[in-house]
């Protein structure tokens, strides 16, 4: 029964972090849009950007 006075007030105190955490990630939007990475994914890219050869590193060194 003493075990009570200590679980009780500790399960609440989780419920109410938890509930804090959720509503807190909910105001900042990380729910906003669920479809949309996951429908990104499917769709193909119209064209990717042109890499520039100074773009990519030279695998010859200085001294040659």
């Amino acid at each position: 029964m003493e075990s009570l006075y200590l679980l009780v007030p500790l399960s609440v105190f989780i419920v109410i972090l938890a509930a804090w955490v959720f509503f807190g990630a909910a105001d900042s939007g990380q729910f906003d849009d669920l479809d949309g990475p996951g429908m990104r994914i499917l769709l193909d890219d119209e064209e990717l950007p042109a890499v520039s050869d100074t773009a990519q590193p030279s695998l010859r060194s200085d001294n040659e």
